[in-house]
This record gives structure tokens, sequence and C-alpha cells, in this order.
């Protein structure tokens, strides 16, 4: 009489019991780890694996388990601000600035006299340190939430639900998300004036009526039209919302307080409310370099009647994000800012070190700022230039490294590579070119 094999295969229990396994239950929730044994279990009765390797197969798969399935990668594709990979790195005051939050924080407490204070009262006082131009601020839970607050506030609510924007800047930006669905959703009514490729102060003038809630101006941020355009700059539209006594919104997208050199025709905050604008939207986790954030700076009087909306409580910061935007904008600089001011004559320096151990040639490449911001704007530098095959153990290795595939290539941008992570890099490489050849 033969005996099922499958009877040998180790219980749950005896699998709980083992040391890893116990030591392993101190990070790891239960339900995580009988699933791991479960899953080996079953890779056993159907025979992918013998049954006396259920218990190693159990040990090394809870020894690299973690918490959080999100990967930490290299970012080697040139893109600063790359949605995919979460947008702005934050600097590390920044997140030492989340390590702190995550614990018990005096958020909307004075610690003074033991009573309660206003929300996040430092976050703001520092962005306001940074737009002098600004009477007060509101910081929301990101770009949209800001400009569905902003639109909403300023027309529906004071019972005139009519918002009048370009046609020009009626922006789609990534997976299909429209900013005119996001304004429409809340009840505004908006009334598009002009052409695609041109639109002029008169265009506004002739759509205003007394259904006529606010202006808006919304940055294209992600293209930009050539050729023959036209269009109306904030301080006309200033002008001629101040004539009507209505608000002007306007939407900058990339949250760039000053003017940079890098960037001359990036619209900032500070020129915007210089010239004229009620209330400026801003995201904080673009040029900014910070977190996921939506900032509204302008008059006092429009930031309190935002801030008395109920969909103000809906999209309000949490803790995380008050204390990483404040630290972004306490500290000296960030990894966007860094990236986007790297000399090229140092990345050909890195890239060629590296490409020189590993018998790679270096080639000239463009970096990019992504996130809708600098939208055509080329950032000279380099890139290390390898077959394309390279590209999936690249970005399937430990740790994962994302280049940029284009003609059959693999290259290795360093732009957003910290320094410090080359020998990462490089051990990497070798690995693979040992690996494959």
């Amino acid at each position: 009489m033969s005996t099922d094999p499958r009877r040998a295969i180790p219980s749950t229990d005896r699998l709980l019991a083992l040391d890893q396994v116990v030591d392993a239950s101190r990070r790891l929730a239960p339900h995580v780890i009988r699933r791991i044994i479960i899953e080996a279990q079953d890779a056993a009765r159907r025979g992918d694996i013998t049954p006396e390797s259920v218990s190693e197969q159990v040990v090394t798969a809870v020894e690299e388990a973690q918490p959080t399935q999100l990967s930490s990668v290299l970012n080697a594709t040139g893109v600063i601000i790359h949605t995919n990979l979460g947008r702005a790195p934050l600097s590390e005051a920044a997140r030492d600035a989340l390590v702190t939050a995550a614990g018990y924080v005096d958020l909307e407490l004075d610690l003074t006299d033991g009573k309660r204070s206003k929300r996040g009262t430092w976050a703001k006082t520092a962005v306001l340190a940074n737009a002098p131009e600004a009477e007060d601020v509101l910081i929301v839970n990101n770009g949209a939430a800001a400009l569905a607050l902003a639109t909403t506030a300023l027309s529906v609510a004071r019972g005139t639900p009519e918002i009048v924007m370009s046609r020009g800047e009626l922006v789609e930006i990534g997976a299909g998300f429209r900013l005119p669905d996001l304004i429409v959703s809340t009840g505004v009514e908006l009334a598009e004036v002009g052409t695609t490729n041109r639109t002029t102060v008169d265009d506004y003038r002739s759509a205003i009526t007394e259904r006529t809630g606010a202006l808006l101006k919304v940055h294209p941020s992600n293209y930009w039209i050539g050729g023959f355009s036209a269009g109306v700059n904030t301080k006309q539209l200033a002008k001629l919302a101040a004539e009507h006594d209505l608000p002007l919104i306007v939407d900058v997208g990339s949250g760039l307080f000053d003017q940079d050199p890098v960037l001359p025709e990036e619209p900032t905050i500070a020129a915007a409310l210089k010239d004229g604008a009620d209330v400026v939207i801003a995201s904080g986790d673009k040029l900014l370099g910070g977190p996921q954030a939506g900032l509204l700076l302008g008059t006092r009087d429009v930031i309190a009647t935002l801030s008395t909306h109920p969909l103000a409580r809906a999209f309000r910061a949490d803790k995380f994000t008050l204390a990483a935007l404040e630290a972004t904008l306490n500290a000296p600089s960030t990894p966007v800012h860094d990236a986007l001011h790297v000399d090229p004559a140092e990345l050909h320096q890195r890239c060629h070190r590296i490409a020189e151990t590993v018998g790679a040639e270096v080639v000239a490449h463009n970096g990019r700022v992504g996130g809708g911001g600098g939208a055509g704007v080329e950032l000279p530098g380099w890139a290390i230039s390898l077959d394309e095959r390279f590209a999936y153990p690249l970005r399937t290795g430990d740790p994962a490294i994302l280049p940029r595939v284009s003609d059959g290539r693999c290259l290795l941008d360093l732009r957003c590579v910290p320094a410090d992570a080359d020998e990462v890099v490089l051990q990497r490489l070798q690995e693979i070119f040992q690996e494959h050849g």
C-alpha cells in the first residue's frame, strides 16, 4: 500500500513554531504569515516543490517579506519629476519630518498653554515666508483638490455658478484626467472663450454675465501652443476681473515660487500674485520639491472664504503632508532643485567612470523636468548606453534601477541618482554583465 507523499507536508502549527517564523511575527501581521505558509503548502500539494522543502521556502519567504509592497527605485531615466515613481523625492529634512509626524505631535495644540490651536500653523508660516506677496495660504491634499475648492467656493457657493476660462487651457493631464471634468463635477458651469490657439481679453469680457462667479487662468503645463497664437496674461485678466468685481483664480501648476533661469518660461507663484491674482494654486510635489499637496495662496478675504467651505474639510492635508511641506521649505535645497541644476560636466564624469569599468559607452542625453513642468525644456546631460536587454534585470534587481529604453538602447542617466549611489549602480551592472554577458 503506497503512502501519499503529501502527508509529509508540515502542518501549519509546526511551521508557525519555526524560530524564524516566530521572529518574523514581530514585524508581520498573522494573516501575512499564514498566507506565506498556505502558498508553500499548496505548492507542495501541486508537486511544484517537495514536502521536505516547504519549511525552507516558508523561512525564506518570511525573512524576505516586508509590511509594504512598495520598492525603492533608483531613477535613471533623466526625468526629474517622474509621476510613475511618485513625483518629487523628498529631502532628508522632509523624510526626518515624516518620522517625527508618525508619532503624537502638536498638530493642533499649543504646548505653552495646553489649549487647542490652529492646524498646521508652522507649515503655513513656512509657505508664506517663501511667498511674501500672499496675505494668507490654505494647504489641501493635492492640486486637483485646490482647483475644485477654489472654483466651487468662489462661484457655486455664492450663487454665481459660472467660471470663465479659455479653450486653450482646457487641459488633459496623465491617465486621461481632464481639468474641465473636475471643475464641473461640483456644479460649476464653464463658459469657454476664445479658440484653441487664440484668446483675447475681449473674449473674456463678452462672456461675463450676472451668472459669472470668477475668471480662471490655468497654465497648460504639459504642452504648449506655438505659431499663430495669442493668450491673455494674468495682469490683463486681473484688470478685467477688478472692473467687474470678480475674483481671479490662477493655477500655475508646478509650484515654482520665483523665476528659475533654467526654466525662464515657467510661471511662478510670486509673479501671479504680483500681477493681481486673488488666489494662486500650485502643487507641492512638483518643482516645489515636496509632498503631494495643493497650495492656495492669495488675499486674506478669499482664503477665508475657501477655508470655511465644507469641501475644505474634505480636502484637508494630513499631518504628514504638513510636516514634510514645512521641512521642504525650511531646508537649504531639495533633490528636485539639485537634479535640475546639476553640472553636465559632473554627470559626464560620473557616467564615464561607471561606463569605463564595465566597458559601456557614454552618450549625450537630455533630461526632462517631468510632472507637467517645463514642457519642451531639454536639460543637457549624459547617459550610459547599454543594449536594451539590460533594462529588465535592472528594473527587477535589488535595488531596482529604472533606465530609459529608446531605439533599442538601455540608457542610464544619473541626473536623478544620488552621487553616493554610483557604487550601487556599478555593482549592479557588474553583476548583470557577469550573469548575462
